[in-house]
């Protein structure tokens, strides 16, 4: 493999100019750079990354803890991560919870700056006491509803604005018994999610039937399925459900269509995180769309702003969603 020697000689310049080029400093002339990176390319030269981090007193990985990979918003949430972390030279470790507490509190505990630079975690089972009680001492970013008391920098959108935002649509369709999918105590999302869904149809003089409120204890396909056929029981069925996620969306349209309903001449369907899979479904379906990108790429820069030594207040970023109308509401 080349080394520095060797570029160096190539492009007639001394190992410190190509030390420079190769870390991105910009006071190198013009003229020395272009002969640097001409020998660069000639000789297929390729920095050791894992010296590099070694001097600057890095390991070159942050971690991402998140629930489950197989619902697809984290999957394609992770993918943004991989993505705005290669910007900064980094690689991501990935860990999978199940949302599960045990595990969560050993993913918590495992981190230390000997193995990453960094953290990002999707909690959904995690104390105030487990951080105060384990502190990782590396710099760390939590995801999701702002509902832990810890002085940590937080990325998330407002879920109750946004559910608020999903129902009145229904509501302006002339919708009348919208039911919700997704009452889980033990998310916090759910708790907030739920509240928007109240909030909307008090204001629009609403009723707001326990029974129209149906739990989840998983966020998938099935759970979706076995609520909307529940819901189907009832003496008087809804005319339309917001779903927590995209996944209890489209097992309810499937359980809606299975037993002869039309969506959304009958039933009106909403979901939430707009998963790629939601444009291509049929009928698409409607739901609300956070800027994964955005939110991705805002974890990952405030990770690599306190892991460069910013000892600012704690910052709470709030990521802006729209509502995507597609055919499961408007046909």
């Amino acid at each position: 493999m080349a080394t520095l020697k060797d570029v160096a000689e190539l492009a007639g310049v001394s190992v410190k100019t190509v030390s420079n080029v190769v870390n991105g400093y910009s006071f190198v002339k013009p003229e020395n750079e272009r002969k640097v990176r001409e020998a660069l390319a000639a000789t297929g030269y390729k920095p050791n990354v894992g010296a590099r981090n070694l001097r600057r007193g890095r390991t070159g990985f942050i971690a991402l803890m998140v629930p489950e990979l197989s619902i697809p918003y984290f999957g394609e949430l992770a993918g943004g991560v991989i993505t705005a972390a290669h910007t900064h030279d980094w690689s991501v470790l990935i860990e999978q919870t199940q949302g599960l507490r045990d595990p969560e509190v050993s993913t918590l505990a495992s981190l230390g700056p000997h193995m990453v630079d960094g953290a990002i975690i999707s909690p959904e089972a995690l104390h105030t006491e487990d951080f105060t009680q384990n502190p990782t001492g590396v710099p760390m970013v939590l995801l999701g509803e702002h509902a832990l008391d810890v002085p940590i920098d937080h990325v998330g959108i407002d879920n109750v604005q946004a559910a608020r935002l999903a129902v009145r649509h229904l509501i302006s369709l002339g919708r009348t018994r919208i039911a919700v999918i997704g009452q889980n105590p033990s998310r916090g999302t759910a708790a907030q999610r739920l509240a928007g869904y109240h909030s909307a149809l008090t204001e629009a003089g609403l009723p707001c039937p326990p029974e129209f409120v149906a739990p989840a204890t998983r966020y998938h396909h099935r759970d979706g399925a076995e609520a909307m056929a529940h819901l189907l029981t009832l003496p008087t069925p809804p005319d339309a459900v917001f779903c927590f996620n995209d996944m209890l969306a489209h097992g309810a349209v499937r359980a809606a269509a299975e037993r002869g309903y039309h969506v959304p001449q009958d039933i009106a369907v909403v979901g939430f995180d707009n998963t790629e899979h939601s444009a291509y479904s049929l009928p698409s379906l409607t739901t609300i769309a956070p800027d994964k990108a955005s939110l991705a790429k805002a974890a990952v820069d405030l990770v690599h702003q306190r892991a460069s030594g910013d000892t600012s207040p704690v910052q709470d970023v709030q990521i802006p969603f729209t509502l995507q109308v597609r055919e499961s509401t408007t046909g």
